[in-house]
């Protein structure tokens, strides 16, 4: 016959168990009741807000004299954002300068011609070689007549013609070399005098070129972003000074190829823009792509189910919207 005792441990084994039944029905109908009522979270895609950024740079090494913007600073298209110094540069432009006045000089000379002091020269030697034909002449013509009366020898008469034929070519010289000086340079001589008056004044051009960079200007409205160096420091060529934020934004977004359908070129779809005060702007897409095999989803079954490609995407508001800036949130709610 059982004891008092074990019938004691028998009802005590089973209220436990009964409490323990209880127990775990509570928890599964709170589970169930929760599953079944409370809201499921809503799934959303985290995008982000960009913008183009220009790198503000130049073709001049030099020192940064001074900055006439800070970071921050909203500027338009043509302010003068830095002031770069070269000696270097002002030192080659001076060089190039001398080279081309010295280049126009020497091209006005061979256009103005022989001077007038060798024309004049050569005009009277030219005199002189004429005056030296007619007394040739002369004396020829008076040998002439007495070789004919036979006064003189025939030696003589040769001696005379000799002397005349002499002094009709030192006139046709003298003839040549007034013609030359009053020609003057030679064509070739005036083409090549062009020639480098020209290449002196390409060289001073190209100077100036690279000095018009020691003003840089913004090429568009925008505001300063960043700015590298500080005034005094060095810079080389080409080193960007700062970087000029443009007025243009868009939200990218990284979506699975199966949300494509709701997203589709041209859609206008609602964001929610947390750093805005969780403010709800309108987007359009205009730009889909194909993020290549890097960013595909592999499946982790191997039969039901397939890779998912990621796509990116580019939407611009609709509106203008008050200070949004790059690197912002942006929320997208999947419908």
């Amino acid at each position: 016959m059982p004891t008092d005792n074990n019938i004691e441990r028998k009802q005590g084994s089973r209220s436990l168990l009964v409490a323990i039944g209880i127990i775990v029905l509570a928890v599964a109908a709170v589970a169930i009741t929760g599953f079944v009522f409370m809201n499921r979270p809503d799934d959303f895609i985290e995008g982000q807000v960009e913008g183009t950024t220009v790198r503000i740079s130049g073709k001049l090494a030099g020192r940064v004299v001074e900055l006439y913007a800070t970071e921050g600073d909203t500027v338009h298209a043509g302010d003068t954002l830095v002031h770069i110094h070269s000696s270097v540069v002002e030192a080659q432009l001076g060089q190039a300068e001398a080279i081309r006045a010295a280049a126009a000089a020497q091209n006005r000379k061979i256009d103005a011609g022989t001077r007038i002091q060798i024309v004049s020269a050569a005009r009277d030697l030219l005199n002189q070689a004429e005056a030296a034909v007619t007394i040739t002449r002369k004396t020829y013509e008076r040998m002439e007549r007495l070789y004919s009366e036979g006064v003189v020898s025939e030696q003589k008469r040769d001696e005379a013609r000799a002397a005349y034929d002499a002094a009709m070519a030192g006139r046709d010289a003298a003839a040549s070399q007034l013609s030359l000086a009053q020609d003057g340079a030679q064509s070739e001589d005036r083409e090549s005098a062009a020639a480098l008056a020209d290449a002196a004044g390409s060289s001073v051009q190209q100077v100036e070129a690279l000095l018009a960079d020691s003003y840089l200007v913004a090429p568009f409205d925008g505001t300063i972003d960043q700015i590298y160096p500080e005034e005094g420091e060095l810079v080389s060529l080409g080193a960007p000074i700062m970087s000029l934020l443009r007025n243009d934004r868009w939200v990218t977004f990284n979506v699975r190829e199966e949300l494509l359908a709701d997203l589709p070129m041209g859609a206008r779809v609602q964001v929610m823009i947390p750093a805005l005060d969780r403010e709800k702007i309108e987007v359009e897409v205009y730009y889909i792509r194909d993020m290549g095999s890097y960013a595909t989803w592999r499946s982790t079954k191997s039969t039901g189910s397939y890779d998912s490609r990621t796509f990116q995407i580019k939407a611009r508001p609709t509106e203008e919207v008050r200070n949004l800036r790059p690197g912002m949130s942006a929320i997208y709610n999947e419908q």
